[in-house]
């Protein structure tokens, strides 16, 4: 089995003040909380946005262990629409000391390269410094991060630090290389 060497990178932001939100796209965009929980929408998501990147840590999942996944307090997903069709998520999960991780982020190929991302990125970051205001009993959010790796699209990381996210860390590994199913065969131009 071949591998590839991969680089991960994490970044954050320590203070509401750090966030600089992209100025949003034109037309009709909107990004809206999936407020029921759900496997298969979250599993299309992860799929759509993932497949062409590889993203393959929670295909092997069972469904009570995704519903688990999407359905932990302080777990959300800002779904963006584009004319009432999904374009991209932005998954959040609360963790201890006040710390929210940006655990999914990523646009459907279809639309990226429209300004779509730094808008979703900025409202997501946005709503990962107000979650507590959303979960009675979580305690306010002190940290957003999140990690970004050398398989990702072209303009992730420029996005993470236009937004205002700074490096903490950074490793680099070898990773056997994947076939990861998309929607369909084909799907990816």
């Amino acid at each position: 089995m071949s591998s590839s060497t991969v680089t991960t990178w994490s970044l954050e932001q320590t203070s509401p003040a750090d966030l600089r939100p992209a100025v949003e796209p034109a037309g009709d965009v909107r990004i809206v909380r999936a407020e029921v929980p759900s496997p298969e929408f979250s599993r299309f998501l992860y799929t759509a946005v993932g497949g062409d990147i590889q993203w393959t840590d929670r295909l092997a999942l069972t469904y009570p262990q995704w519903r688990e996944a999407v359905e932990r307090p302080g777990t959300e997903t800002w779904v963006a629409y584009e004319k009432g069709t999904p374009a991209g998520y932005v998954e959040l999960v609360a963790q201890d000391e006040g710390a929210v991780e940006v655990m999914y982020f990523g646009l459907i190929p279809a639309f990226r390269g429209r300004r779509i991302g730094g808008h979703l990125l900025s409202y997501g970051a946005a709503r990962a410094w107000d979650l507590a205001d959303r979960w009675p009993g979580r305690p306010e959010t002190k940290r957003v991060w999140l990690h970004t790796c050398s398989k990702d699209g072209p303009h992730a990381m420029d996005n993470y630090l236009r937004r205002g996210f700074r490096l903490f860390d950074t490793k680099t590994a070898d990773e056997p290389d994947v076939m990861v199913a998309s929607p369909w065969p084909g799907a990816r131009a």
